[in-house]
């Protein structure tokens, strides 16, 4: 299989391009609509997502990724600094991958190197009807941890949640 690295990008998203994360956020809920009970509006549009708009005006604290693949936009990534360093430091809020590039290791290079951009405590929460995803995680986070994580279910929700160090 050929290296396909040098073809993938990830790059903190300035305000100015912000509408490129708006606009991956409907494919994000398209899909979404396998595990969760969510539907369009009349105009055929999912409602936007809570505070996106913090991830620009509060940059300190609130990190917004945009992942590429030859330069077109491919995925997206979310990133919250926590205020409590006792459940973790950093927390994957949001993680996307078009689909058109899962499986050819976009997702786990990009999350790679957000961990590695940001050293310390990590929690990242998949929905439990999420399958996919919580089997994708589990093997990122094994491999870049060597099997040195924890992983707790929400007893309300009943999500998993994978906390480690970077």
């Amino acid at each position: 299989m050929p290296d396909l690295t040098a073809r993938m990008g990830i790059e903190l998203v300035p305000k100015r391009k912000q509408a490129v994360i708006y606009n991956l956020m409907q494919l994000y809920f398209y899909d979404f609509t396998q595990y969760l009970d969510i539907s369009v509006n009349e105009q055929g549009l999912f409602l936007p997502y809570p505070e996106l708009d913090d991830f620009w005006k509060k940059r300190d604290r609130r990190f917004p990724y945009l992942i590429t693949f030859d330069q077109i936009p491919a995925g997206f990534a979310l990133i919250e600094k926590l205020d409590d360093p006792h459940e973790a430091d950093y927390y994957m809020t949001e993680f996307f991958v078009m689909k058109k590039y899962r499986r050819t290791g976009l997702g786990t290079w990009a999350a790679t190197q957000l961990f590695d951009r940001y050293p310390g405590r990590w929690k990242v929460t998949q929905v439990s009807t999420n399958v996919p995803a919580q089997a994708f995680w589990r093997m990122v986070i094994e491999r870049y941890t060597g099997g040195r994580y924890e992983e707790f279910i929400d007893p309300v929700r009943d999500n998993p949640s994978q906390f480690f160090n970077s």
